[in-house]
């Protein structure tokens, strides 16, 4: 999780195309098996980026708009 990343931070350390788990709604509570929880198992498809209330997002594949970097977890290269 990058809870306190910010944007120029997530980029240093994560190119475009880092695989991720994205979590587009919200994150689930530990052992919540909910299929509305599950993460999208995909890839950063930008840079990440402050909105105008300085939170920072990322865009993912498979997924129109960007999601919070609180939202974000950097999956395992197979």
């Amino acid at each position: 999780m990058h809870h306190d990343m910010t944007a120029d931070q997530f980029n240093d350390l994560h190119p475009v195309g880092t695989r991720v788990i994205a979590y587009p709604g919200f994150r689930p509570e530990p052992g919540d098996d909910d299929p509305c929880c599950r993460g999208m198992d995909t890839r950063t498809r930008s840079v990440a980026w402050p909105l105008g209330h300085g939170k920072p997002v990322v865009k993912v594949e498979g997924y129109a708009g960007g999601i919070a970097l609180t939202h974000i977890d950097i999956a395992p290269e197979d």
